[in-house]
């Protein structure tokens, strides 16, 4: 999916690579969104990784020693607002010990080269309320509040009703 992008897919330093996740990572993968507060097991990430759309969606994932220690979700999206598209971060984790080593730091800057590369001129980001040390590290990698996001939980139905 990415393999055209393999120029930014390679070794962040002498232990830390960023690449695409693949099957093989779901075990790690599963860990990382636990920490995050969505668990979900191997099996269910195996899932979700053969199914991800591709094209406009696509999950980097860190690895230190061949294991995942950092998960970073990517998402285009193409507005009738915007002149170009627009890069979305979708879910950024990195695990408890590796935090504050540029795990977090070199997901993000690879995401945005991706990004740039897919011709977005604007990447947003959002993040819980709750995560004050998350918007701190947001704000030190150019990031800044722009606006407010309203969500609603949608209960799903077989037939849909207007």
């Amino acid at each position: 999916m990415l393999s055209h992008y393999s120029h930014f897919m390679k070794p962040i330093d002498q232990e830390l690579m960023i690449r695409e996740a693949r099957t093989g990572d779901a075990v790690g993968l599963s860990a990382l969104l636990d920490e995050l507060g969505f668990p979900a097991s191997p099996e269910e990430i195996t899932t979700r990784l053969e199914t991800f759309p591709g094209g406009n969606d696509f999950v980097l994932v860190g690895i230190r020693n061949d294991l995942p220690v950092g998960l970073l979700t990517v998402h285009v999206m193409k507005t009738l607002h915007r002149p170009t598209p627009v890069g979305r971060l979708t879910t950024l984790v990195v695990k408890r010990e590796e935090r504050g080593q540029g795990v977090g730091r070199s997901l993000v800057v690879v995401a945005e080269h991706l990004l740039a590369a897919r011709g977005c001129a604007l990447v947003e980001v959002t993040s819980n309320f709750k995560l004050v040390e998350a918007h701190q590290f947001y704000k030190t990698l150019g990031y800044e509040a722009t606006s407010f996001r309203f969500g609603k939980i949608l209960s799903i139905r077989e037939d849909p009703q207007p």
